[in-house]
């Protein structure tokens, strides 16, 4: 995956929160979780983050755009701003490729949804942080808060994502972990994750179709990245290889499902307890949008088999 050298970056859907207050903390739920406890978490929450804000933390919802910063807790660009400024910044930086793909994949819904798709900022944070929803910390992986409409992320998740799961990895992988944290924020605005009942889970409930869908989303802006006009009026994003998109792919099938309870829980499968979908379905629902580029075909909730 490569950005345009000589293209701009805007880092004004990003606030940078790793410089200031909290450090790390244990994952939601508290008291010494050990890894067994993680991994319950990763599985209920990991590439997930949307639906009820009450939930997806241990907080109700609130108001505040920051979602309610910590004492001594600041959020800003500054650095960002000083060493992200150009696409070739994006291409030498994991850092500055975020950003790029923050701006990419908002410009591919703000074209196709116009007034009714409202800007969404990604926050970066180390360890754990205050939002609407309850505290978001590194153990949760990176989620999307409906009460504040903010994506979070802590960076280190990519690097859990290789060394923990097994995944390739990659600049396209990661850009494909936000497309589908931003496939929930539009979920949010169209009003589909309303429609779901929360604390449901199993291989046919809301929230497995929501997650599904999200997968699905993030293919159709992969499916454009490639053209989708940044202010300039030029692609942002010049090249997806089919390396990169075999990588996506790749990571899908380890965030399944049924991947998670095998593979890093007690080796068994509760298909009672799937939140997600199977590792299957989660490469299947991407590669539809991917090939189709339509969003229309991620209608998760009208049909019966999700694959």
């Amino acid at each position: 995956m490569r950005y345009r050298d000589d293209a701009s970056l805007d880092t004004g859907n990003v606030q940078d929160r790793r410089g200031g207050g909290g450090g790390r903390a244990l994952a939601v739920g508290g008291g010494g979780l050990g890894v067994v406890g993680v991994l319950v978490v990763l599985l209920l929450q990991v590439l997930g983050g949307g639906g009820d804000p009450a939930t997806t933390g241990p907080g109700a919802a609130g108001p505040g755009v920051l979602g309610g910063l910590a004492q001594g807790q600041s959020a800003s660009t500054g650095q960002l701003d000083a060493s992200c400024r150009t696409g070739a910044d994006a291409n030498a930086s994991a850092d500055c490729a975020v950003v790029a793909d923050v701006e990419s994949i908002q410009d591919y819904w703000s074209g196709l949804l116009g007034p009714r798709y409202v800007p969404a900022d990604t926050v970066f944070f180390a360890g754990s942080t205050p939002t609407a929803c309850g505290t978001g910390t590194s153990g949760t992986g990176p989620f999307y808060c409906p009460a504040d409409q903010l994506v979070y992320i802590d960076l280190s998740f990519f690097d859990e994502l290789r060394t923990r799961f097994g995944a390739e990895g990659g600049a396209f992988v990661n850009a494909y972990v936000l497309a589908h944290e931003y496939g929930h924020h539009v979920q949010h605005l169209l009003g589909t994750s309303d429609a779901v009942q929360a604390g449901v889970s199993g291989p046919d409930s809301g929230s497995v179709r929501l997650e599904l869908q999200a997968d699905c989303y993030a293919g159709t802006w992969a499916n454009h990245a490639t053209t989708v006009p940044d202010d300039s009026g030029a692609p942002l994003i010049s090249d997806i290889t089919g390396d990169d998109v075999e990588r996506a792919l790749d990571t899908a099938g380890r965030i399944g499902d049924d991947f998670i309870q095998t593979e890093l829980g007690d080796g068994t499968t509760d298909p009672g307890t799937y939140t997600h979908g199977t590792s299957e379905q989660r490469r299947q629902w991407f590669t539809t949008g991917y090939e189709s580029g339509d969003p229309a075909r991620c209608d998760t909730f009208a049909v019966a088999d999700l694959g």
